[in-house]
């Protein structure tokens, strides 16, 4: 071979290592160019789940949305007024339009006295899904705020595929209860969608069949320590229909307006049944003429 044939030869050599090197570059350029895309598709993600997570409540603040099973946190304006409803008001209404709705009202019952933590006890069975427990929740917490401290105050709907559908209400479910008069025992049997939420205790369940009709359970089921029941609605849920949480805690307090008519009427029999538990303790709150109205005619 020639000088000028290796030559050629060698700078062909050249040229295919420097095209070999080229092509090991892009390749190179290739691979990391799909890495840092794959980076950035799982960073996109991970954004898109921390913002989905902070639309629907789950802050670490811990508020939970309204259709869960803990509901939202109601403000302090609406915590006010239900817990805080003037005497007068309760007056005025009576027993508002539960004797036209439900005039059988309380039921005499006996059985061995129900009590816990050496107080009479006042038993609440419902579900969050239960249109008609969520009338009376509203009811039972202006009448429990009158003989200690119910807290905190969530707001759930009652469902959506139900009579009265998405009616505004309260959970108990993780609420507390404090009293120096009784104990408030309450059990949130299902969820909004029906499925399993608290369950009853052996006892409970024992108590809940005995105050029954034969093969139903129902609810809302409340037991006033054995001494007297509220097994069905007191007022028509239909009057909540519509109302945010803050707007029915607004109408309750006004005597003349239907809300009031329902949630006032039927807090004042939850009222007169728990100071026939207590042995009409505290006075101010069991001396009420609409409680004593009430009480005659049990």
């Amino acid at each position: 071979m020639g000088k000028g044939d290796r030559n050629r030869a060698q700078s062909a050599r050249e040229r295919i290592a420097a095209q070999q090197a080229a092509a090991r570059r892009q390749e190179m350029r290739r691979r990391m160019f799909l890495a840092g895309g794959a980076v950035v598709v799982v960073i996109a993600v991970v954004v898109t789940l921390v913002v989905i997570k902070a639309n629907s409540g789950g802050s670490s603040g811990g508020t939970a949305a309204a259709g869960s099973t803990t509901g939202q946190l109601l403000p302090d304006s609406v915590y006010s007024n239900v817990t805080t409803v003037p005497q007068s008001a309760l007056n005025s209404v009576g027993a508002g339009s539960v004797t036209t709705y439900n005039p059988k009202g309380l039921t005499t019952i006996k059985g061995a006295t129900l009590d816990s933590a050496g107080k009479p006890e006042m038993l609440y069975i419902g579900a969050e899904f239960c249109p008609y427990c969520a009338a009376m929740r509203w009811s039972m917490a202006v009448a429990l705020s009158k003989f200690g401290t119910l807290s905190p105050l969530h707001g759930i709907h009652s469902s959506s595929t139900d009579t009265d559908p998405s009616t505004p209400t309260l959970t108990f479910y993780k609420s507390s209860y404090t009293s120096k008069y009784l104990t408030f025992v309450p059990v949130e049997n299902e969820t909004i969608s029906h499925g399993a939420l608290q369950n009853t205790t052996t006892a409970q369940q024992a108590i809940w069949t005995k105050y029954s009709p034969p093969g139903q359970l129902g609810y809302p089921f409340i037991d006033f320590g054995n001494q007297f029941l509220i097994n069905s609605p007191l007022y028509d849920p239909a009057v909540l229909a519509g109302l945010s949480w803050q707007q029915v805690s607004e109408q309750m307090r006004n005597p003349s307006s239907q809300v009031a008519q329902g949630v006032l009427g039927a807090a004042n029999y939850i009222t007169a049944a728990i100071c026939k538990m207590t042995g009409n303790s505290p006075s101010n709150v069991c001396s009420a003429s609409a409680v004593t109205s009430i009480q005659s005619k049990l």
